[in-house]
């Protein structure tokens, strides 16, 4: 006999339990059973069996999308973790308009992403930009940022260093908890800044930096809308194919996003989202594996 406390719980709970399975668990069973058909939305889907998943292994796009997308991944996500501990270490310092600063350094990542992109689309216009005329002033031509199929991620990863700042929030936080006990004693031993950083700060904080490295793969796996608002606003690539110059600009996000709604392919898109899930699980996996080797918990 169910206990009256347990549908008391059930009745409380259930806006969330049927907002859960209708908006969370069905699309993730709908997407698996559709990545088994040819399904357009207009038409009722028809079973294909394992063709969806051999198309994403044989689309040269598709491999295209996936280099692309582990250029951001590699690079972008350590560059988010440094900038956002550098600023985190710069503001744990107690100065006067200390909170004042922490604000200004913390609006940029609540800046929705498609004001972000307009604005570092004027700050690397190649010829009245922020940053190449501030080169041009040294005497260094700067590069062709959004046109350049060379220089296009670096520019996006450039904008994904200026939005760290809620990294920087989850750093600060984590600073704030390291035991001063530990400086004072590093500094009777006659460590200096560096060593304390690298033997103190680094050790306790390390499992924040697992948090924050996890989040940042999945962030750059699924990265999207700054790429999508450039590629689709800065006249780099057709606006059909949202790849930007030489399909740069190409991430897995945005294929998928192709597939499933502008060329109405959400077999295909399906297919994609699930072979997504895996790559990005393995990853995530093996990293857990692999972080005993340098997180220290309380307890160790």
């Amino acid at each position: 006999m169910i206990k009256k406390a347990t549908i008391t719980g059930l009745l409380f709970s259930s806006p969330f339990l049927i907002g859960f399975a209708l908006f969370t668990l069905y699309p993730i069973g709908a997407s698996l059973v559709y990545s088994f058909t040819d399904f357009n939305m207009f038409k009722s889907p028809t079973w294909v069996g394992f063709d969806n998943y051999r198309w994403v292994f044989q689309e040269d796009e598709v491999w295209k999308s996936i280099r692309n997308t582990l250029y951001m991944v590699a690079f972008a996500t350590p560059v988010s973790l440094i900038v956002g501990l550098l600023l985190a270490q710069m503001l744990n310092i107690k100065v006067r308009g200390q909170s004042i600063y922490r604000t200004l350094f913390y609006i940029p990542s609540i800046v929705p992403a498609i004001a972000t992109s307009l604005v570092w689309m004027w700050v690397l216009n190649p010829k009245s930009g922020l940053i190449n005329t501030a080169l041009d002033y040294i005497g260094i031509r700067g590069p062709n940022w959004l046109l350049d199929p060379v220089w296009t991620k670096p520019a996006l990863i450039m904008m994904g260093a200026w939005g760290a700042g809620g990294t920087m929030i989850i750093f600060l936080a984590a600073l704030q908890d390291v035991p001063k006990s530990l400086y004072e004693s590093a500094e009777i031993d006659g460590a200096g800044k560096i060593r304390k950083f690298m033997s103190i700060t680094l050790p306790t904080i390390s499992p924040i930096i697992l948090f924050q490295l996890i989040m940042g793969l999945i962030t750059y796996f699924q990265y999207f809308a700054q790429a999508f608002m450039v590629a689709s606003m800065s006249n780099s690539g057709s606006v059909q194919t949202m790849a930007g110059p030489e399909k740069s600009l190409l991430f897995y996000a945005i294929l998928l996003y192709r597939e499933a709604f502008v060329d109405f392919r959400m077999g295909h898109a399906s297919a994609m989202a699930w072979v997504l899930f895996v790559i990005t699980s393995v990853v995530t996996y093996f990293i857990f594996r692999t972080s005993n080797r340098w997180v220290t918990y309380g307890g160790d």
